[in-house]
């Protein structure tokens, strides 16, 4: 379980920058709940790492900016019953957000415009579409 948090091939983050607390959950667990610190909130500092590469590191901070308090994200986990779970769902949230943060630009979609075949098929449905609504019509 303990362990650097693998993100993607080339991006781990080591455990070190990693912040647990662990706290009462209301989530499922009976009369356990009451007295088990089963929540978890893991908390990465994204501004100060040092596992991310500058332009990944700027990609990062401008995708999840609506997330961070002070330069960093915390993720809560608490729908399971043991700690354990919950960190474990934990690590697996932060390194999706990061892997979605981190990836490339899709690329830019090339402007097409549709075949002259395609535009006289459409222009043709709809005289046709067209020539049947007129004949439906009751003459005044």
């Amino acid at each position: 379980m303990p362990g650097p948090l693998i993100v993607t091939a080339s991006v781990t983050i080591p455990e070190a920058e990693l912040s647990w607390r662990f706290s009462r959950s209301s989530g499922p667990g009976g009369q356990g709940v009451n007295t088990t610190d089963s929540r978890a909130e893991l908390t990465y500092d994204v501004a100060a790492t040092t596992a991310l590469p500058p332009a990944l590191k700027a990609r990062a901070l401008t995708r999840l900016a609506a997330r961070l308090v002070d330069g960093a994200i915390t993720i809560a986990a608490s729908e399971y019953r043991s700690q354990l779970r919950n960190r474990e769902a934990a690590e697996m949230r932060l390194a999706q957000l990061l892997r979605e943060a981190i990836a490339p630009p899709p690329r830019k979609r090339r402007p097409t415009k549709p075949s002259r075949g395609a535009v006289e098929h459409r222009l043709a449905t709809k005289r046709h579409r067209s020539a049947l609504k007129r004949l439906r019509r009751a003459d005044d």
